[in-house]
């Protein structure tokens, strides 16, 4: 049996580096524990050249007001995962419900505390970015949440100046029920919720899937329709001075 060590001596080389595979933009995403849907989603979306990252909470599958105002005091540590991507050029806190009840204040705070180099957001505040854009005061909005939740988030969309015509939740407790829920019937629910003096309709929850529908939804109702998936990534993508367009998701994505 030949037990000699083979030492390894590299020969010197030059080595040929690019930008790599994200030398656009790098977004990075805290998800709450249970998502089955963002990172889909996001990979989906994303542009060539921008590359996205992923971190999570830990938490219960439960979507509560208790359990949503508790991702809060996560929210730095799940950050300052990122620490070794220190070209980052934005970060974002991916729940729709959560950033509302919490505020955008202070998740972008708890952001920029664990990743302090770049640009913070949440996946509420590209709701309301999306929703000026289109200059939307007037909206009716359809969850997946229970009505307590519905109620704060409601009074959270009027504090920022929006007129709610009608609110209406499916009171699904479970996230992973949400992520279930068929794409057709989340279609006809925000229909139904449709006024003719609405000027866009929300569909509020980044668990739903509402993102394959939002533009044949468009073309029927003939108005804006802001989602919480779209709207978070378009957001993401401005902050990072991506401008590109892209099609089959809705008119915030072509026109903004």
């Amino acid at each position: 049996m030949n037990t000699s060590t083979f030492q390894v001596q590299s020969a010197p080389v030059k080595i040929k580096y690019d930008r790599g595979r994200d030398w656009r933009a790098r977004i990075a995403f805290v998800l709450i524990a249970t998502d089955g849907i963002i990172e889909g989603e996001m990979s989906k979306l994303a542009p060539p050249g921008v590359g996205i990252h992923f971190t999570r909470l830990t938490g219960s599958e439960d979507v509560t007001v208790e359990n949503l105002l508790a991702m809060e005091k996560e929210l730095e540590d799940a950050a300052s995962r990122f620490v070794f991507e220190d070209d980052l050029d934005v970060v974002c806190f991916a729940c729709t419900s959560a950033s509302a009840l919490i505020g955008e204040e202070r998740v972008n705070a708890a952001l920029s505390r664990g990743v302090p180099y770049a640009k913070p957001t949440s996946l509420i505040g590209g709701v309301l970015q999306a929703l000026r854009a289109f200059q939307a005061k007037r909206i009716v909005v359809g969850t997946p949440y229970l009505d307590d939740i519905n109620t704060l988030e409601a009074r959270y969309l009027q504090d920022q100046g929006f007129e709610i015509l009608d609110f209406q939740g499916m009171n699904i407790l479970k996230d992973p029920y949400i992520r279930r829920v068929e794409p057709a019937f989340i279609k006809e629910y925000a229909r139904s919720l449709d006024r003719q003096e609405a000027e866009a309709i929300f569909i509020s929850c980044g668990a739903l899937r509402s993102l394959e529908i939002v533009d044949a939804l468009e073309q029927e109702i003939k108005k804006p329709v802001v989602v919480s998936n779209q709207a978070m990534f378009w957001n993401t993508l401005r902050l990072a001075g991506i401008e590109d367009k892209i099609e089959g998701y809705g008119r915030l994505f072509r026109e903004h």
